[in-house]
């Protein structure tokens, strides 16, 4: 597999095995019971989890039971030195609570306590939970449904569920501190998405925040910092696999020639490579002499401003952006990087949250139009049809999305998918290029030239959508909507898509609809959106988003996930019984991950 493409070391989960300490027949009665749970969450956790290079997440087990506080500081001790950041501890039976607890402030915590008979699990659970409430230290409980048999090693399908939905959101929260998210260039037409906080960053999720002028793009195309052997083989592929189409977008006195085609392709493929040097670093580019870009910025995200100054000059950055957003380039296939449209931070970072939670490329785009069947009727002659009967939701950006959204990918049903880059053949990244034409640029938005996407989303595709929204006075806010990618008649589409820019991907998008008020019908869902962009993901992963959010402190105001799916620290119950209020007060009172 591909290495890691950031400095240091995949973060590890610690299992901690706790026990009761009464020596002289009951401890030494638990402690096969007691470490055999610890090796059972082990490997369902590297059986299951993959790492964004897609190597198995690897668990640390404590040397020993925990029973003692001794045995607490020796477990931390290993921890720390195995680059553990977060962990799970687990037990058939009555422990010491404050003594065998992990105390870390930094690390996400979980416990999972066994439902048996025998021994007092479950006690241990509930003891323990209130050790972490009351030290301020929020920690999830995970307790089966039923009773287990004392010799039963199985874990039960419902804590099977809890201990993945964990183990996938905490390791996303210690997969992202230390990175960077990298501003290039600054706000975009005052996009409040692209006012870049580095408070929300440091505080929330222990990241730095980096940022370089658009200009050093430039400045490297000038003097030949990239790999030329590289730029040749990218410029090849390009026009092997990257379909022209005809401009129908722009007048005729705006047309570029074909010189003028070629030089914007030129442009852009070197623009591609660049920033991708920007964001991770290139140890070619110290091979030719230049040690200090070589280096990159560590960036795990990363947003491009463009509009204006840029694309009134420049070709745009459409290309660059679907390229390396997608799980496939000149290289082949590999893992998608993370890139914000008009350096939309925000937007950015709910794209990190999700591919982190999947490992599969994420969409980005303009929350355009919503469309109600009245109005689809009314101007094209034609009703919707099938999930889109009741309306939906125009999604649309400028050329920028990953082409892995087309939709061109498969499942092992054969339906439609984004998938890991390590499940995707040659022959699913070549269709995903067939099915997207790259259409110059519209010339009165991007003055400079340049290139943009263009294809369909297939439907059938679940997804799920959200946003991060920055409130002053609150902080940060997420919203979720799960919903499909829809098919709809072609003549309907053609004609909707026309109306708006032709020369841009569109998904069209359906959420599910509930009795709450935000999700009462299409309407409801577009006109409770809090900004002008979404990032959509292959999935219904929006319990999963909850739980992230819960472990950054951040309240989620708005989701149509099923209430028995939601999974917060235990403590959250203490804070009312309402649990979008609970969720808000917990966050207010236990602040920012890291401040």
């Amino acid at each position: 597999m591909k290495k890691n493409r950031f400095q240091g070391e995949w973060p590890k989960i610690g299992i901690r095995p706790t026990i009761d300490g009464r020596m002289g027949g009951v401890r030494e009665s638990l402690e096969v019971q007691t470490m055999n749970m610890a090796k059972s969450v082990a490997t369902l956790i590297s059986d299951n989890l993959k790492y964004p290079d897609g190597t198995p997440v690897q668990c640390v087990i404590a040397d020993s039971t925990i029973g003692r506080v001794p045995e607490s500081a020796a477990c931390a001790e290993k921890f720390r030195k195995e680059g553990v950041g977060v962990t799970i501890t687990v037990t058939p039976c009555w422990c010491y609570g404050s003594e065998t607890m992990d105390m870390d402030p930094h690390t996400v915590k979980a416990v999972w306590g066994f439902n048996g008979t025998e021994r007092p699990g479950a006690v241990y659970l509930a003891a323990v939970l209130a050790g972490h409430a009351q030290k301020g230290l929020p920690a999830f409980g995970i307790y089966g449904h039923d009773v287990q048999e004392s010799s039963d090693t199985s874990i039960p399908k419902d804590v099977t569920e809890k201990l993945l939905r964990f183990a996938r959101a905490g390791m996303a929260v210690a997969t992202m501190k230390g990175k960077s998210y990298l501003s290039i260039g600054a706000v975009c037409m005052g996009i409040a998405g692209s006012i870049v906080s580095p408070d929300f960053f440091e505080d929330y999720l222990g990241m730095r925040c980096e940022g370089i002028d658009e200009v050093e793009i430039i400045r490297r195309m000038t003097e030949g910092i990239y790999d030329k052997e590289e730029y040749e083989k990218a410029l090849a592929w390009a026009k092997a696999n990257c379909k022209e189409g005809e401009d129908i977008i722009n007048r005729k006195d705006l047309i570029k020639d074909r010189a003028g085609k070629d030089a914007d392709w030129e442009f852009v493929v070197k623009m591609a490579i660049i920033v991708r040097d920007l964001m991770v670093g290139n140890p070619k580019l110290k091979e030719m002499g230049f040690g200090e870009e070589a280096l990159g910025h560590n960036a795990i995200a990363a947003g491009f401003q463009g509009q204006r100054q840029w694309t009134d000059f420049y070709p745009n950055g459409d290309f660059a952006e679907a390229i390396l957003n997608s799980s496939f380039d000149w290289t082949g296939v590999r893992a998608p990087y993370m890139l914000a449209t008009e350096n939309d931070a925000l937007n950015g970072t709910v794209m990190l949250f999700s591919y982190l939670l999947t490992n599969t490329a994420q969409i980005f785009a303009d929350v355009r139009t919503y469309w109600s069947p009245e109005a689809v009727e009314r101007v094209t002659g034609k009703k919707l049809e099938g999930v889109a009967a009741n309306g939906m939701i125009h999604l649309i950006n400028s050329g920028a999305a990953t082409l892995d959204g087309s939709g061109q990918q498969s499942d092992k049903n054969g339906n439609p998918a984004m998938k890991a880059f390590w499940d995707i053949s040659e022959a699913e990244a070549k269709a995903c290029l067939d099915a997207t034409t790259w259409m110059p640029a519209n010339r009165e938005y991007f003055r400079g030239g340049g290139y943009s996407s263009k294809f369909l989303t297939k439907g059938g595709m679940p997804c799920t959508m959200a946003r991060l929204n920055l409130i002053k006075g609150l902080g940060p806010v997420l919203q979720i909507a799960e919903g499909w990618t829809v098919d709809i008649d072609p003549a309907i589409h053609k004609i909707l898509d026309d109306r708006t820019d032709k020369g841009w991907p569109t998904t069209w998008f359906v959420p599910r609809l509930t009795e709450d008020s935000n999700f009462k019908d299409v309407y409801s869902v577009m006109n409770n959106w809090g900004a002008n962009h979404g990032a959509i993901s292959y999935g219904h992963i929006g319990a999963d988003i909850i739980t992230l959010a819960s472990m950054l402190r951040i309240p989620v105001s708005m989701h149509n996930v099923d209430k028995e799916d939601v999974f917060r620290p235990a403590v959250w119950s203490a804070f009312g019984m309402d649990k979008e209020g609970a969720d808000y007060r917990a966050c207010n009172t236990y602040g920012p991950l890291y401040k």
